[in-house]
């Protein structure tokens, strides 16, 4: 299937999977790659710019085909070392990057001047559009059923998609609710140009997580997803458990005085423990209301494949369908 996406990436599929923290490393994001879709290595889960690039050779050893890296730009007293991070992606080769967070402008010049793509992450089309003003090649449109971060605005796609369409020029593709051929059908009918995976690949074989993490993705319904942090203005999705009824407890009862050191220890550092060692309740983990559409754990390529024949199905058969004269 040939979109702007393929066209821009160089791959053979309109899937990219998204970045994740304490997911997105060599084993997924070359399995991705190598089913055709464009797989990517979280910088931040590596604790180094040295790291980071140890981890992109050992992608490359993976597979030969376009892979990228996201880089989260987030506000911190004490911020990542991010000029070291982008030197191990430019000096690795690497020719896609997937940003998100903070306006990435001020590292477009470095990147743009190495032949490096950029896609950047938006839960809104006023920051779509400001993407697209400061030079991202692509824009990731986030819609309020994704796991993680989904803004402040409660916009699902139905709406976001076609308003991102109607507003940009550079191709995007959509985030959240994705999971299968109809989702896919479904963004490119909207104006996207691909889609973008979080969840759904977490639930899948080549995923580095803990084999609890997968099975309570297959066990959960679309209802049992919880925002977090809301008072804050931080707003998180992730799934329903005992440390997320504490949290939110926390916050009900201490209201607008909620201070971020008052829930801490549900959402701090918790990530390792929870995809290393699958002890669920140790945290808040984000999870998107795609879960509802989650039944197994195939392999990507199985998964890949799978959507494509399905989207492939709907276009040429039931879409078509409707378009037979009487």
């Amino acid at each position: 299937m040939k979109t702007r996406i393929t066209e821009l990436f160089g791959i053979r599929h309109p899937i990219i999977q998204g970045g994740m923290h304490h997911v997105g490393y060599a084993e997924l994001a070359a399995a991705v790659s190598n089913a055709g879709g464009l797989g990517i290595i979280t910088a931040l889960t590596q604790r180094t710019p040295e790291l980071l690039a140890q981890e992109i050779r050992r992608c490359r050893e993976m597979t030969d085909r376009p892979f990228g890296v996201n880089l989260t730009l987030l506000p911190s007293v004490n911020p990542p070392d991010y000029p070291g991070y982008v030197e191990a992606i430019v000096k690795s080769g690497v020719k896609v990057v997937e940003t998100a967070g903070h306006n990435p402008q001020k590292w477009l010049p470095g990147f743009k001047a190495h032949g490096i793509k950029v896609i950047h992450k938006c839960t809104s089309v006023r920051h779509a559009v400001k993407a697209e003003a400061v030079g991202c090649d692509a824009v990731s449109v986030d819609g309020f059923e994704c796991a993680g971060h989904p803004g402040e605005d409660d916009v699902p796609n139905f709406i976001l998609l076609p308003r991102a369409a109607d507003e940009l020029t550079v191709p995007f593709v959509a985030s959240g609710g994705m999971a299968d051929g109809r989702s896919l059908v479904a963004a490119l009918a909207l104006g996207a140009e691909g889609i973008n995976m979080g969840t759904r690949f977490v639930a899948t074989r080549e995923a580095p997580v803990h084999d609890n993490v997968k099975q309570a993705i297959v066990a959960a319904t679309e209802l049992d997803t919880r925002l977090v942090m809301r008072p804050l203005r931080n707003s998180e999705r992730v799934l329903n458990n005992a440390a997320v009824e504490r949290l939110l407890n926390t916050e009900k009862e201490l209201g607008s005085a909620v201070r971020f050191e008052d829930i801490a220890a549900e959402v701090a550092g918790v990530y390792p423990k929870i995809m290393k060692e699958g002890a669920l309740d140790a945290g808040a983990w984000s999870c998107g209301l795609v879960a509802g559409l989650i039944h197994d754990v195939p392999s990507v390529k199985e998964l890949i494949d799978r959507i494509m024949a399905e989207a492939h199905g709907l276009i040429a058969d039931r879409l078509a369908g409707f378009g037979a004269s009487a």
